[in-house]
């Protein structure tokens, strides 16, 4: 029986470098979902679809066939069976993905592929909506969170050293807009499921934040 850790939470508490830790650390799959929705925005543009064409859109990604393995250490995305890794990360497959995503279809074709990876492979899978929709039946469920300041700290720190010019306040208001948006959006809000474990990283290191779920899932 394959296990799974789901790893929910706003935007800027650090998920996915958890996740991604936390998979390393138990031999698990990492299961990137941002990848998944640029490999579905490539296949739209594959097909000549154009972002606007929301009915061409809900019908074609029903014929998308979207996994991920790890091939030698590498995260390898599969569209149809061919190995799209090197065509994904373009531009124009981004502006796409932001897009095709708001589709409810290619959210729900998304969720059941990520639901059939999980039947046969241990996956930590992070996002907005995993413990509450993708993976309901987790082996466990945290809910990763820390204080808007801190995030906005983070977020800082992380763009003045790529030399952008920015300002915490104006960070930490979007940080709160987008919170809002996030749980209060109409498809797959994002919520603390009832058996999540709330863990606030705002005054722990990633490595503690990522040892702590280790912890917990071993635990149970």
């Amino acid at each position: 029986m394959a296990k799974s850790i789901a790893i929910d939470g706003p935007a800027g508490a650090g998920k996915s470098t958890i996740a991604k830790m936390v998979a390393k650390e138990l031999g698990f799959i990492y299961v990137d979902t941002g990848a998944m929705y640029r490999a579905m925005a490539l296949y739209m543009i594959n097909n000549g679809i154009k972002a606007e064409e929301s009915d061409k859109i809900s019908a074609t990604c029903q014929t998308a066939d979207i996994t991920i393995k790890y091939e030698d250490g590498v995260q390898v995305v599969y569209l149809n069976g061919e190995n799209v890794n090197g065509l994904i990360r373009t531009e124009a497959v981004g502006n796409m993905a932001s897009a095709s995503s708001v589709n409810g279809d290619v959210r729900k074709k998304l969720v059941e592929l990520q639901q059939k990876l999980a039947e046969t492979t241990d996956v930590v899978m992070d996002g907005r909506d995993i413990g509450t929709v993708v993976l309901p039946g987790a082996d466990l469920k945290v809910f990763l969170t820390a204080s808007s300041r801190v995030r906005a700290k983070r977020r800082y720190k992380e763009l003045t050293e790529k030399g952008v010019a920015c300002d915490i306040e104006t960070i930490e208001k979007d940080i709160i807009d987008r919170d809002y948006r996030d749980s209060h959006r109409e498809n797959s809000p994002l919520k603390q499921a009832e058996d999540a474990i709330l863990v606030d990283s705002s005054y722990m290191t990633i490595e503690e934040v990522a040892g702590k779920i280790i912890e917990l899932y071993r635990a149970k």
